[in-house]
């Protein structure tokens, strides 16, 4: 009896089985998109509003 394994693919590093490429688990760019467009508006306020009260 030997100490290796006896699957065709071994993982040694016990990393979860690669998942299917497809529209099921794509990132949503839009939502992104949108999320970082709110945050450098919000930065553009901040830096406009700190402007116009320390000066």
């Amino acid at each position: 009896m030997s100490d290796f394994q006896t699957d065709p693919e071994p993982n040694p590093m016990d990393h979860p089985a690669e998942q299917p490429a497809g529209s099921d688990g794509s990132p949503r760019f839009g939502r992104l998109l949108i999320v970082l467009i709110l945050a450098v508006l919000l930065i553009v306020a901040i830096t406009f509003g700190s402007e116009a009260y320390f000066s």
